[in-house]
Formats: structure tokens, sequence, C-alpha cells
């Protein structure tokens, strides 16, 4: 799906809402059925993923002819897993800031949020219901307060609580809506913005990158292939400052060495699973590290261990495996098309090329 659907505004002015009368909030208890709950529980536990597999594996695994006409079709089907369930885009309603979608929640999701009538409002434009935030909430900061209570609110419905808070915009660098729980971003469908950074090496004529693998005890995606350096992007940080950031707690990497990584463009993606919409843009950065005398440690405890491995190697991983975690085959396609490891002769190469960004990358 094109950026048709995720970036349009409202055309027309929305109408004014009634006055505004406080209620309390409601507690945990709502009038959605058990059933329902338990059903929106499991969609969120199945967005965790995982996955159980060794070095030995990865560096093991026996690398597929370069002129197998299949390379690009699994790359494809890699780019897919990032961009599940499009046409169920009907089951969301927009939701709406200032005429501005800036995220998109499921009809049953929003089921949970009607009773916090002193937050979450569900005027009617035309013959189509949106959701929005209560007029009374009239700054950032209201509303990112009112908001975090009612994610509170909701408790185990939106398991993996961070207390980290993204930004809330219509676009990347646009003003400020409020801002939301990390874990709860995909709840309400926002466009969430990360940074994914390729550390390589080049020796002896070939190429490795370093890969990352996340620790066992990960919330999310344990003990899948990473990259190097990767994170989201919070509020009050440029992409540049969170590399920095990221290098030094993920890998151990100095600033003297990180400060050189270069932006080489980005990637999104659109993923639907039960009440979730995820909407990532990805920043893409490149590092070159040295090839002697530099071993990645990880200082936060996200990361179980690193290997230094073939590009080539890695291609073949991702063509022939389930072992990256999803949206870093994104990226490493990327590296792929960037540093000439697809070409232009492979039938297919537009196509891949403008999947990497099958979201609305604004």
């Amino acid at each position: 799906m094109g950026c048709n659907y995720y970036c349009h505004s409202i055309s027309q002015r929305l109408p004014r809402f009634i006055s505004y009368t406080p209620i309390p909030i409601p507690s945990l208890r709502s009038p959605i059925s058990p059933f329902r709950r338990r059903q929106l529980r499991s969609f969120a536990i199945s967005a965790a993923g995982g996955s159980s597999f060794t070095w030995n594996d990865v560096l093991q695994l026996p690398e597929s002819p370069q002129n197998d006409s299949s390379t690009l079709s699994a790359f494809f089907d890699k780019i897919k897993l990032c961009n599940r369930n499009l046409e169920k885009q009907s089951e969301f309603m927009p939701f709406v800031m200032e005429d501005q979608t800036i995220g998109y929640v499921h009809h049953v999701f929003a089921d949970y949020l009607k009773p916090f009538q002193n937050v979450f409002i569900f005027p009617q434009n035309n013959s189509s219901q949106y959701c929005t935030l209560h007029p009374n909430l009239r700054t950032p900061e209201d509303r990112t307060k009112a908001v975090a209570n009612v994610v509170k609110s909701l408790g185990e419905l939106i398991p993996g609580i961070r207390n980290e808070l993204y930004p809330v915009v219509s676009s990347f660098g646009e003003p400020v809506f409020f801002s939301l729980e990390r874990a709860a971003a995909p709840y309400f469908g926002i466009k969430a913005y990360g940074i994914h950074m390729s550390g390589y090496v080049e020796k002896n004529d070939q190429k490795f990158l370093w890969l990352a693998k996340r620790s066992a005890t990960k919330s999310t995606y344990p003990g899948m292939l990473d990259h190097l350096v990767a994170g989201g992007l919070p509020h009050g940080i440029s992409c540049w400052e969170n590399v920095v950031k990221e290098c030094k707690e993920e890998a151990g990497i100095p600033r003297s060495i990180s400060r050189q990584a270069v932006p080489v463009g980005a990637v999104s993606y659109v993923d639907i699973e039960g009440y979730r919409m995820k909407r990532d843009v990805l920043f893409c950065y490149d590092l070159k590290l040295p090839a002697e005398g530099f071993v990645p440690r990880n200082e936060d405890g996200e990361v179980e261990s690193f290997r230094l491995v073939p590009v080539t190697q890695v291609a073949n991983v991702i063509r022939s495996t389930s072992f990256f975690k999803a949206n870093c085959n994104l990226v490493i396609i990327h590296f792929l098309f960037r540093h000439g490891y697809i070409r232009p002769e492979e039938f297919g190469y537009l196509r891949l090329l403008q999947s990497l960004r099958s979201g609305c990358c604004s």
C-alpha cells in the first residue's frame, strides 16, 4: 500500500465539540466482554516474537548460488513480513489532531477508550467516525499526562511498558501534539521513528557486518539477530545524538568513532496485527569500523553477543532463515543496494528498491 491512505489530511474542518463535563477516569473494568479482553491480550503477546538458534547456525549456513533466480524473491518475502494484513486497514479509524491524521485506532480498541470521555472523544465526520482528544486538553503537556493515565489504566492490555516517550506528530519535524508511551504507539497507530546503524569492516577486499544477538531476556524478539546499533527515537533527541548514545550503550563505541556515522537514507513499513498498526520510519546510518583492534562491547544488557560476518553470508541468512528481527531485514537489504550486492540486472530490482518504503516515509 502506498502513502495515499496514511498521509491524507481531513479535508473539512472538524465540528465544534460540545462543552466539557469532567467525569472520573474509569477503572480497568470496562463494558468489553472478558472474551474480547483475552483476545486483545493474545494479540499483544503474539507481537513479542522470538527465536532459538546459535552463531554456528548463522556462520555455517550453506551459501545459495549467486545466480539463484529466487534471490530477490526471498528478499520480497522478508519485506512482506513487515507489511502484513494491509487489507485490514478499514478496521481502523483515523486518530486526528487539528485536522491532521496522526494515527489509526482499531474499532475494537476504541471501545476500551470510549469510557475515558474526558480524554478521548469520537465525533462523526460525514459518515465516518474518528478518534481525537478532548478539546479541554489544550497543551502538549496536558495531553501527554491525560493519555499516559489512560495507558496506565489499561494495564495488561498494553504490555511491555518502557517508560519511554515517543513524539506524536503528523510528519517528521512537525510540531509535537503530545508524547506517548513507546509500547502504546502501535495501538494508536502513530508514526514511530528509529535509527538503525550498519557497522561494517573492510579487509582483504571483502566487507563484513558486525551483528548483534539480542538478549534472551528481552521482552521483544528475544535471541534474534539485530543490527550492531539500533533504537527508537525518543522525544527531545535528534537522530545523530541518538546514534551516538546508542553506539555507546549497545556496542561500547566511543564518540570519537561514532561521530563518523553517515546518514544514508530511510526505510518505512506498515504492519497490522490484531488491533495494532505499526507505522515505522527507520533512519539508516553506515559506520565504517576499524578492521583491527575494535570489538563491540554491550553496556546496557540488551545484547547477548556480537559476531563479525561476511556481508554475502548476512544476505544468505536473510534469504534462507528467519533469524533476524524483521525490520532489520529491510535496513540490510537497503545496505545491499547501496554497496552493490544487488544490481540493476536482477529482475525486480526497482520494485524491490521501492518496496523498502512501503509505509508513508514522512
